[in-house]
């Protein structure tokens, strides 16, 4: 593997943070059909991080016209994930990463990042269940469902077991629609990758109609610099089958993909993929890609179908060939992370068909990207237009995250409900009609 030399001298040039709105990325880097800028030298990438500073009282995010926002559930403890329950209930995983000792200059960078950005603090580690059995968009009953986990993230319920990804292995819990706690204690169906360090320790989690559960698993690295033997089984998408508890490969070289969700129309598998940094504020564009059964998506050789990474030279040209273009980019350094097809919302034409992508946001690009709820329309089962705005605000004009989305989800209403990891709120979107 080759790595281009980096200097502590490098690193103390990009550690100036500079404020201003998020902002979109440019046009070209976003669509079916982007038009990449031309790569040039590879550096340590920009930061530029929106410190945490949480919601004022009464302060909102901005949402879409026709649609209204309210909070759903406040006073939670970096609500990441979401999944609803058949009746009504709503599932929020509280969880941060676990800490690990850095290694090298981009550890030390990293670990910086998350104490700037409120996610260097311990993990609540448990998921809560929230009700609104009066109907009026607030959840009046708050229940610790299931606590001690280790990082949980993605959630499913599937033949009357909860199943949960933490980040080193998913598990379940015999669960009724209902319960509004989990006494017994987990069942371990597999491990997954993680160790210390674990770079990318979110594991998406979705059910398919075919029986078999889908976990996301990141990469344990930027491109790969500490050797591809740590990336065993990494940058994947996994496929398991809980009865047997095995497990295989789905597909590969997807750098991380965090959200995962069946396009109605089709059933294929689509998922939301963070990519690369260090080749400059325009590259590399994240993504919204369907997930074709053994695809190979080019990490770390190549990026968005034949571009090769300058930093790895082993077996580069031989994998260029292999690997499948993603159907939408979504801009560079956006950091997509919530993916729920619109099957079932009702919030207008406008979001009938399509895909809605909670983006984390940016640390490290000028201008900010993301830090936004996005829509991207669909047209017979693919990406066919620009990203709508969906809900925005979370980024002031001098340079602070009010909150940061995370996972996005329908509620059996039709409303879309966003969690809010640096805001500790899960946030409902309606009709303002």
């Amino acid at each position: 593997m080759a790595v281009k030399p980096i200097s502590l001298f490098a690193v103390l040039l990009t550690l100036v943070a500079c404020g201003g709105p998020a902002q979109a990325p440019a046009p070209e880097t976003v669509g079916s059909d982007p038009v990449l800028p031309a790569l040039q030298q590879a550096t340590l990438p920009t930061v530029n991080i929106a410190p945490a500073s949480g919601w004022p009282d009464g302060a909102l995010p901005v949402a879409a016209e026709g649609l209204q926002v309210q909070p759903f559930a406040t006073d939670l403890d970096h609500p990441r994930w979401l999944h609803v329950l058949p009746n009504g209930d709503v599932l929020v995983a509280e969880s941060n990463k676990q800490p690990d000792a850095p290694s090298g200059i981009r550890g030390v960078i990293m670990q910086q990042v998350m104490r700037i950005a409120g996610a260097g603090v311990p993990s609540a580690d448990r998921i809560s269940l929230l009700r609104d059995a009066d109907g009026d968009g607030i959840a009046e009953l708050r229940s610790v469902l299931v606590d001690g986990l280790t990082s949980p993230f993605g959630m499913a319920l599937v033949d009357r077991y909860l199943y949960v990804a933490n980040t080193d292995a998913l598990i379940r819990f015999p669960y009724e629609t209902g319960n509004t706690r989990i006494d017994a204690p987990g069942e371990r169906v597999i491990a997954l990758p993680a160790g210390d360090p674990n770079r990318h320790w979110t594991k998406g989690l979705v059910g398919g109609s075919d029986g078999q559960l889908y976990v996301s698993v990141g990469s344990n690295s930027d491109h790969g610099e500490n050797g591809m033997d740590a990336e065993r089984n990494r940058a994947a998408i996994w496929a398991v089958d809980p009865a047997t508890k095995s497990s295989r490969i789905f597909a590969s070289g997807l750098r991380n993909p965090v959200g995962l969700d069946f396009e109605p129309n089709s059933g294929a598998l689509w998922t939301v993929v963070n990519e690369r940094d260090e080749l400059g504020d325009d590259l590399v564009p994240d993504y919204l890609t369907s997930v074709a059964p053994g695809g190979f998506y080019g990490w770390p050789y190549v990026y968005y179908g034949d571009r090769f990474d300058p930093r790895v030279a082993e077996d580069a040209p031989a994998r260029v060939g292999q690997a499948i273009t993603p159907d939408y980019a979504l801009g560079a350094h956006v950091a997509p992370l919530g993916l729920s097809f619109a099957d079932g919302a009702r919030l207008g034409p406008r979001f009938a068909d399509g895909a809605f992508i909670g983006e984390h946001g940016s640390w490290n690009r000028r201008p900010a990207s993301g830090y936004s709820v996005v829509f991207v329309p669909f047209r017979a089962g693919k990406p066919a237009g620009r990203p709508v705005d969906v809900l925005t605000g979370f980024r002031t004009q001098d340079g602070k995250a009010r909150g940061r989305p995370v996972g996005v989800a329908l509620a059996n209403d039709g409303a879309l409900l966003v969690a809010d990891d640096v805001g500790g709120v899960v946030w409902r979107i309606t009709t303002s009609e």
